[in-house]
């Protein structure tokens, strides 16, 4: 009997501040993310990029993830995607874009990776106020 449907391992998961493609398909990793450093807060990212590969799977799935504040509830952003493997010897990668996403406090931040709603992975980011060069530390509430 051949299987029909197998839960897909993820191979990688990386933060990025963007992922291109190039004529011949291949994808780059433009800023990959281990921490965030920001000059002060709040502060409003324009863009966050998630990179998920999946493979050893058969069968439809459902990727979902989600950027999680330091409070380890609040969803600060979701994406979801639905991909396919007909083969557990191809893979699959997919690109979750983030617009907009407000960081209110430092800490540390949380991405979560599920598929089919089984958690995958789950990983920390992360965020430090550090004031740029030349510039004052920012005041502290007291």
């Amino acid at each position: 009997m051949q299987a029909t449907r197998i839960l897909p391992d993820l191979q990688a998961s990386l933060l990025c501040e963007e992922v291109r493609q190039e004529v011949n398909g291949n994808l780059f990793l433009i800023g990959v993310v281990n921490l965030i450093r920001l000059p002060q807060l709040p502060l409003v990212a324009g863009r966050i990029c998630v990179f998920n590969r999946w493979t050893a799977g058969i069968g439809e799935f459902q990727q979902s993830v989600r950027l999680i504040a330091p409070d380890q509830t609040t969803v600060l952003s979701k994406g979801e995607m639905k991909f396919e493997l007909r083969d557990p010897a191809m893979s699959a990668t997919n690109v979750i874009f983030f617009g907009n996403v407000k960081f209110e406090t430092a800490g540390t931040y949380y991405v979560e990776v599920l598929v089919d709603d089984v958690m995958k992975l789950r990983y920390p980011v992360p965020l430090v106020v550090q004031p740029m060069p030349g510039q004052p530390a920012p005041e502290t509430k007291a």
